[in-house]
């Protein structure tokens, strides 16, 4: 009977973080992550440099203990770099077996997007949407859905794993 329960609420926790993202602003864009990737959310702290990493790979932060690799999400699309001021955030989030550090312009606020506002995005060229998943409709606004999954490769996958 205790195991039904158990898995009872653990269901219901994966419904109540079902359909919820993390936003985030790059520049003049809002991007949404899906809440169930992150685990927390830091100020821009000091980054150690780590040679032969990707330019996205700033380098890596110690976490309470624990060594984090952090990616610039700026750079990782291509975007020009930006001096890291007081608003700017790392978000940890756990994906491909590792925690990694998103750095991102600003956070948002945590917003229920259903599946219904969602939609696929414009099949513009074969690169181009990669890392968006889909395109959540907020109003009048729009948020660019990330995929978690594509923001690192496997090669990066697995180089990040060994430091």
């Amino acid at each position: 009977m205790a195991e039904n329960e158990t898995q009872a609420l653990f269901e219901q926790e994966e419904d109540t973080q079902k359909g919820k993202y993390l936003t985030f602003t790059l520049g003049s864009e809002t991007y949404g992550i899906e809440i169930m990737y992150v685990t927390e959310i830091i100020g821009i702290q000091p980054i150690t440099e780590v040679p032969e990493l990707p330019e996205h790979v700033r380098g890596i932060i110690n976490l309470r203990g624990k060594i984090i690799p952090v990616m610039d999400v700026r750079l990782r699309f291509k975007k020009q770099f930006r001096e890291y001021n007081d608003r700017t955030c790392i978000v940890v989030v756990d994906m491909r077996e590792i925690s990694i550090g998103l750095i991102v312009d600003g956070v948002s606020e945590v917003l229920a997007i259903p599946d219904t506002e969602i939609v696929t995005p414009p099949d513009m060229s074969k690169n181009n949407n990669k890392y968006i998943k889909g395109i959540g409709k907020v109003g009048n606004e729009v948020k660019l859905i990330l995929n978690c999954h594509k923001l690192l490769n496997d090669e990066e996958a697995d180089s990040l794993l060994n430091i």
